[in-house]
């Protein structure tokens, strides 16, 4: 393997390294200009209650994900639970559920004159508790963002070398010693990981807290950008929110500490055998049940039941073909284009110890994390004063914000599949004499493909989904599903927006599938 990669891979992936870190760049620019304003903004305990807000909901469902995630992992990958392979995909699928559509089923279940009531109300049962604040707004991203821990962790703990549990087995500790002493010591890395993607789901999200009326930064931003004349507030209130979501990013770093993140053992790669669960089996099916079913089950069925009523009402399906087109096409054109702009920094980095691979790949890493609706507005802000205006509020720029945002998972599948290639195939190759370009296209690409699919599928999940991007930077009239669910549910007309939640879970729910396919085949460990 060279130690110095090809001029034109490092300009490739400086180029996307940069592209993504343009909004971070724009949002700094913008606090330079606005000089003492900046100091000003972030004296006034607004910012800092909205601030605390912002971080006791991260912290709250990041601890949520945690407490779920980790022993739905170990259940389903560890124990003879019944029906272990079904539980495996039905706890996963509620990643396919947007936030705003799980806000606006359970606003319509137990919200007033919601359907929980109108049911209870013969036997005399009054006002049933809002799901509004804090409280509805963190079970709402829970029990959403929890299969990000359980993924990680599954993957952690079919790589553990099942001789250290049999050994620890040998000197007479007990199941729960193992699992406390020996076990989760070992997943200490993966569960920082999750919980990472958890905060940053948190940090970023924007429908739940908008639709339950949780005063959060993105909140808040949305409403200042919307209302305001001097739009350096919303800026500025973004930087804060950067500077939170960084904070978050080191306390992973901390939490995981030296953790190793691959297998290091020289054990057996043979399969642990699974744990019975004995007098807990029916326990833990109910737990699992009673997770699908607040996540994903009574979500469906509101947005069945709100179908009924409107076509009970005469309605119809309310839905616009052209809304269903363009959330296709956008979602395609985000997955092939962040995957293509994702692979030489992946090569880079997978390939390569070289400081620039890091700074590369830390860089996508960083723009990738930043909350949504910073991103849009830097790029509002930057396509307004410094591009061509036909490129403002263009499908082109709504793309590369989609690409900006979601590039890290694009990375982190290719990594995973380039991780499985040994190098050796591709030094073989050019010992033969085939040059880079054509050693990558006949050996290192076809290799790829299961990797390259599976980020594709992962970027089309979460970019049919993304809320604040497409609000704010989709051109006009390009309407999508996501907008026609917001535009309906936020006004409270229910039964216009549940056919078209209905469909984007469904194409949430085919990108799932392609997600859990490649876990089977072992990408993600």
């Amino acid at each position: 393997m060279r130690t110095r990669p090809p001029l034109p891979l490092l300009l490739a992936a400086s180029l996307v390294a940069a592209l993504a870190l343009l909004p971070v760049g724009y949002l700094l620019l913008r606090m330079a200009a606005a000089g003492p304003e900046a100091w000003a903004l972030l004296a006034r305990p607004a910012v800092w209650s909205v601030f605390g807000n912002s971080a006791l909901l991260a912290a709250v469902c990041t601890a949520g994900a945690v407490a779920l995630g980790v022993p739905l992992a170990w259940l389903t990958a560890r124990t003879d639970l019944p029906g272990r392979r079904f539980w495996s995909v039905a706890l996963v699928l509620p990643l396919a559920m947007p936030s705003y559509i799980g806000a606006y089923a359970w606003i319509a279940l137990l919200g007033p004159r919601g359907m929980l009531g109108r049911l209870l109300a013969p036997l005399g049962i009054g006002r049933l508790p809002e799901p509004y604040g804090l409280a509805g707004t963190a079970l709402v991203i829970t029990l959403i963002n929890y299969p990000f821990v359980l993924l990680a962790v599954r993957a952690a703990i079919r790589r553990l070398d099942p001789a250290l549990e049999e050994a620890a087995l040998g000197l007479g500790l007990s199941r729960r010693q193992i699992f406390w002493r020996v076990t989760l010591p070992q997943l200490r890395g993966p569960i920082a990981a999750g919980g990472l993607l958890a905060a940053f789901y948190a940090l970023s999200d924007f429908g739940a807290p908008a639709l339950l009326r949780y005063k959060s930064f993105t909140r808040v931003i949305f409403i200042e950008y919307q209302s305001a004349f001097n739009r350096n507030t919303a800026a500025l209130m973004a930087l804060v929110l950067v500077g939170l979501t960084l904070a978050v990013l080191a306390a992973e770093a901390a939490v995981r500490g030296r953790s190793p993140l691959f297998r290091t053992g020289s054990g057996s790669r043979r399969p642990a055998a699974p744990i019975p669960l004995g007098r807990w089996k029916a326990p833990a099916l109910v737990a699992c049940a009673g997770v699908v079913t607040a996540a994903l089950g009574l979500p469906i069925l509101v947005i069945l039941y709100w179908n009924v009523v409107g076509w009970r009402n005469g309605q119809g399906l309310w839905l616009s073909p052209s809304a269903v087109g363009n959330s296709l096409l956008a979602g395609t054109l985000a997955a092939a284009a962040a995957v293509v702009a994702a692979a030489p920094v992946a090569y880079l980095a997978g390939r390569y110890r070289r400081r620039l691979a890091g700074w590369a790949d830390r860089s996508a890493y960083l723009g990738g994390a930043l909350p949504g609706i910073v991103v849009a507005l830097a790029l509002v802000f930057f396509s307004a004063r410094h591009l061509p205006a036909g490129l403002y509020q263009s499908l082109p720029l709504l793309v590369l914000a989609y690409v900006i945002r979601f590039l890290p998972q694009a990375i982190g599948c290719l990594r995973t599949s380039l991780a499985q290639i040994p190098p050796r195939l591709e030094e073989a190759a050019r010992g033969l004499g085939r040059g880079r370009l054509r050693t990558f296209a006949a050996v290192t690409l076809p290799l790829l493909k299961p990797g390259a699919l599976a980020g594709a599928a992962l970027v089309f999940l979460t970019t049919v989904k993304e809320l604040p991007v497409t609000l704010l930077l989709s051109p006009t009239g390009f309407d999508t599903l996501v907008y026609a669910i917001w535009s309906t549910a936020s006004e409270g007309l229910f039964s216009q927006a549940s056919p078209s939640a209905l469909l984007l879970l469904g194409l949430s729910a085919l990108s799932i599938a392609v997600i859990l396919r490649q876990e089977e085949r072992g990408l993600y460990g």
